[in-house]
């Protein structure tokens, strides 16, 4: 079994590239999915120990994926931090109410990660 690495799941290269590399200063190990599709193979085949989950995908609700990460018996404790350029509250509630842990709006800076990995719930991930 390999260690747990964060998986960030985003259509924007440049965006999970970038926040990739942000995890990384911070001493994580980090796989890339750009999309939904390329997440969940990654998931059959390994099980993250922190998910960045884009909210906003072209054909994909986001929120409808937390849910399902939360259904899952095996990803159902992986903290979930969901991102967004949409920080409207009713978007921030629906995501929340969705199961995930925090929500950071885009762009994300490395403080404002490090303060919500720092928040994250400590039964998420023992």
């Amino acid at each position: 079994m390999s260690a747990p690495f964060a998986l960030v799941i985003d259509d924007s290269r440049e965006t999970a590239d970038s926040l990739a590399r942000m995890l990384s200063l911070l001493g994580l190990p980090v796989q890339v999915a750009y999309g939904p599709r390329t997440a969940i193979n990654t998931i059959t085949r390994q099980f993250p120990g922190l998910i960045m989950l884009d909210i906003n995908m072209p054909g994909v609700d986001g929120v409808e994926i937390c849910r399902f990460l939360r259904r899952d018996p095996r990803t159902a404790h992986v903290p979930i931090i969901a991102m967004s350029s949409d920080n409207q509250p009713e978007t921030v509630a629906r995501v929340m109410a969705a199961g995930a842990d925090a929500f950071l709006p885009k762009p994300i800076s490395l403080e404002a990660l490090e303060k919500a990995l720092a928040a994250l719930p400590k039964d998420r991930t023992e």
